[in-house]
């Protein structure tokens, strides 16, 4: 008798991530993990944006009253809220192409400082990395 069983074999890992077991794909296999987004990144951009619409449409009338409502400090409120003031090509970058930003998300907020014209680079490694202690 014949066997018309297929077997396919993927070389897969499976770690713990935070107490959360989490599939790792090969090695070699890099091209698909480069063009993923880092959840943190985009959960912050998404809390920014709705913390400043929420100023602006007056359901919120100060950075306090959102950080009391989120059950957050207003220091960190106010830090986040910088990630609303991101250019338009950078924004659409990290949220429209889900390219990752080169940088952790502290310096990223570092960066929404920056004229838009200069947050590009910064962003994407495109140029010269700047000193963001400075």
């Amino acid at each position: 008798m014949t066997d018309n069983t297929i077997r396919v074999v993927i070389p897969l890992t499976v770690r713990k991530k935070n107490g959360r077991p989490k599939i790792l794909p090969p090695a070699d296999h890099g091209l698909a993990k480069a063009r993923t987004q880092d959840a943190h990144v985009l959960r912050a951009i998404a809390r920014a944006w709705n913390w400043r619409r929420r100023l602006e449409r007056g359901e919120a009338s100060t950075i306090a009253d959102i950080a009391t409502a989120e059950k957050v400090t207003d220091r960190f409120v106010s830090r986040m809220m910088r990630l609303a003031y991101l250019s338009p090509e950078v924004l659409e970058k990290l949220l429209v192409h889900r390219i990752p930003p080169a940088l952790a998300l502290n310096d990223l907020i570092a960066v929404a400082d920056l004229p838009w014209a200069e947050q590009m680079g910064p962003v994407f490694a495109i140029s010269r990395p700047i000193a963001l202690g400075d």
